[in-house]
């Protein structure tokens, strides 16, 4: 199996209903898609690359001594005097740090910040644009999901990039690069690196590369977009395996809803609704709780209580 690679230069032309359904089976098929030809241009996307890894290679020390790379060290030291030791599972091997609109940028290299700011501004474009998308393959009017994410433009949606680093990890029989999870949001967008891999999404129960790709945009489905479109779209399990060789660059933005948009499934969606009516900002309170676990109990864990009969 590999996962759906889309020609998005098409969708505005003679092809666009052949390209339309090829969104819509990456999202009802798979939770994931690649995009080409997206019109970010490739010059930009090699600036990313070069000031992401110029950003890592600052980090790198603090990597060396962080806490995954010590219990690794420590598992390993008990293996050698032949101890019994058990692979670590509430970890990560994975170097990273987040920005957004509201947060402090690297100020070195000093070409992050207006390279990211560039990058940021062009995918925020395009991840509006594949939301459009999915509005027209789901039934909804043009800027729906937007206007969900919004609060009806009251609010302003959550836009933020998370950068990673998954170094080369001697012992990845012993810890996980990312563990499996769902997103919580709307839709995210990867820049990954186009020659060290390790993403793997589940479909029909078995664990499939996403094929680095050089110049592509990975697409993925957030909980909220399968909760919008009532189970159509499903968010897929994904994770990250650690590789023994090479350091995998990972550049993931979220784009989601406000904390204060209410999200429940739309009416065009269709069906009896099959997920609850809640605040964003209280699910992501259970989420940061639950990250690694199943989805559905987070569903029912905002699940507002039914009022009690009047005695």
């Amino acid at each position: 199996m590999v996962v759906p690679v889309i020609d998005f230069s098409k969708l505005d032309g003679a092809e666009r209903a052949e390209t339309m359904a090829q969104i819509a089976n990456g999202c009802e098929e798979w939770g994931f898609f690649q995009l080409v030809n997206h019109g970010i241009p490739m010059e930009l996307l090699e600036r990313v690359k070069k000031v992401c890894s110029e950003c890592y290679r600052l980090r790198e020390a603090g990597f060396k001594s962080s806490e995954p790379v010590r219990t690794l060290e420590t598992l390993v030291e008990a293996e050698q005097r032949g101890e019994a030791v058990t692979p670590v599972d509430d970890m990560d091997w994975e170097d990273i740090f987040y920005i957004h609109d509201g947060n402090q940028w690297p100020s070195d290299p000093p070409a992050f910040k207006e390279t990211m700011r560039e990058y940021r501004a062009e995918l925020r474009k395009l991840a509006e644009r594949v939301m459009e998308a999915m509005d027209e393959n789901i039934g909804l009017d043009k800027g729906a999901i937007k206007s969900f994410f919004s609060g009806d433009g009251r609010h302003d949606p959550f836009f933020g990039t998370k950068v990673s680093h998954y170094p080369p990890c001697p012992r990845p029989d012993l810890v996980t690069g990312l563990r499996a999870h769902t997103d919580a949001g709307g839709v995210i967008l990867l820049f990954q690196d186009d020659q060290v891999g390790g993403l793997e999404v589940l479909k029909d129960g078995e664990w499939t590369d996403v094929q680095p790709l050089a110049g592509a945009i990975v697409v993925n489905t957030g909980d909220q977009i399968e909760v919008l479109s009532n189970g159509r779209y499903r968010s897929a399990w994904h994770r990250v395996l650690p590789m023994r060789d090479g350091n995998r660059r990972s550049i993931a933005s979220f784009y989601n809803p406000s904390d204060a948009a209410t999200i429940s499934p739309a009416v065009a969606a269709g069906g009896d609704a099959a997920y609850p009516k809640y605040v964003f900002g209280d699910y992501m309170d259970v989420y940061a709780k639950q990250k690694f676990q199943a989805k559905e109990p987070r569903f029912e864990a905002v699940k507002a209580p039914k009022s009690s009969p009047a005695a």
